[in-house]
């Protein structure tokens, strides 16, 4: 038989596939409500008070004080990245390489998980620095009959931000796992979407003592130190982060909104030719 050429037409479509990353989980402790002084600092402002004092009957009003203090905090996790795009590249994949995809696959990829890393491995450093507020209990110690007692001791070292509505416990899914598996708690564990600029992710939370549990699932970011610019082997340097040679999993980390932040300084740059 003579041979036939046959042509095998290619088509691109403008839809990305969905890529999973669980990008909400820190949103409640974002802000960009902060007064940033030169390129690298920026300031929050703690304050107090003196309390009552007894009432004079004869007249007058006691005097309290109150006490302002300006904290300057340095930039100190400095990156950036820049893409170029060739128009002809937009042209030519019927704009699925545009500028638009790839800050959105940066975003879900790269930037949201490696901001989730910073904080929880930041979280956790401050929590080891402080004597009582960190323990090196192995995922084995926790089981089914005490996952919930641990998880109330922990809670209670951070009363007071409970009493106050402002604390979130983050859990790996191991210990979700067990918290189903309680039968003091399963039933009021739910699957719940929580929506962020559009997107919408899926995880498990429960609460304990009117407490936010939030399971991590993407437990590539679950680690108390990680170093960013991991050395590859290949001559493409990629970027990104991993754990440390010394880090260790995150099996409990609990938060409070009131005095932990998380202030991104971020400015894309996607140059066109």
């Amino acid at each position: 038989m003579p041979e036939s050429n046959i042509n095998y037409a290619e088509r691109w479509e403008p839809e990305l596939i969905e890529i999973f990353i669980q990008n909400s989980l820190i949103s409640p402790f974002v802000t960009t409500n902060v007064k940033w002084v030169g390129a690298r600092t920026f300031h929050f402002t703690q304050m107090s008070t003196t309390g009552f004092k007894s009432h004079n009957r004869q007249g007058g009003w006691n005097k309290g004080k109150f006490i302002q203090t300006d904290v300057p905090f340095t930039l100190e996790h400095d990156r950036d990245i820049s893409f170029l795009v060739d128009t002809e590249v937009v042209d030519e994949t019927n704009s699925t390489a545009s500028m638009e995809n790839i800050a959105k696959t940066f975003e879900l990829t790269q930037a949201t998980p490696e901001s989730n890393a910073l904080f929880f491995s930041r979280c956790a450093a401050k929590a080891q620095s402080l004597e009582g507020y960190s323990s090196s209990t192995a995922l084995s110690g926790y089981t089914k009959a005490n996952v919930l007692s641990k998880l109330k001791a922990i809670i209670s070292k951070l009363k007071r931000y409970k009493a106050m509505g402002a604390l979130i416990v983050y859990v790996c899914s191991e210990i979700m796992d067990l918290l189903e598996l309680c039968e003091e708690i399963h039933r009021h564990i739910e699957v719940t979407t929580i929506a962020e600029g559009g997107a919408g992710i899926e995880t498990r939370i429960t609460k304990i003592d009117g407490v936010p549990v939030m399971e991590v699932i993407d437990d590539d970011v679950f680690y108390d130190k990680f170093k960013f610019d991991p050395i590859n082997d290949s001559d493409d340097f990629e970027g990104g982060f991993e754990p440390a040679d010394d880090a260790k999993k995150i099996n409990v980390l609990a938060v409070s909104p009131l005095t932990t932040k998380f202030v991104p300084k971020t400015s894309h740059s996607f140059p066109r030719r």
